[in-house]
Order: C-alpha cells, then structure tokens, then sequence
C-alpha cells in the first residue's frame, strides 16, 4: 500500500483523496514509523538521503490534511 503513495516523486493532493480513511492512517502510520527509523539513524550517521525526512513530513501532513478534510465534511452534514 505503501508503495501507491511514492514519497520520491512529487504528487498532488487529490492522489490522497483516491484512499479510504483507514488505509490512509494506515500509511500514516508507516511513514512516521519510517521518519522514526530515520531519526534513529541520524544519531549514528547512517542516514543517507537527508531530504527524505522533509518528504516524509510532507506526506504525512498531506494526509493528516486529507483526513481532517474528510472529518469535517462529515460532522458538517
């Protein structure tokens, strides 16, 4: 599932519109599990590609976005 949603390539929001709620905390969860494992690995200087910590935040915030949207258009209604 993860692997629909590629953090190497730039994507639009509507991409995470495509998801259902919970498959999209399911990805939130497994980003911030991977930024975790990244942040665990800067301390030992093994990180190799900075940027994807800037990625992961963004796609993280991307969903959490989505699933806000989605919440508040239900509780509205």
């Amino acid at each position: 599932m993860a692997g629909l949603l590629e953090t190497d390539r730039k994507k639009n929001p509507r991409e995470a519109s495509s998801f259902k709620d919970d498959e999209l905390r399911t990805l939130v969860g497994q980003f911030r599990e991977e930024l975790f494992k990244i942040r665990t690995q800067r301390v030992s200087e093994k990180v190799e590609d900075n940027s994807r910590f800037g990625k992961l935040r963004r796609d993280i915030a991307r969903l959490q976005t989505e699933l806000t949207a989605r919440s508040n258009n239900g509780a509205g209604a």
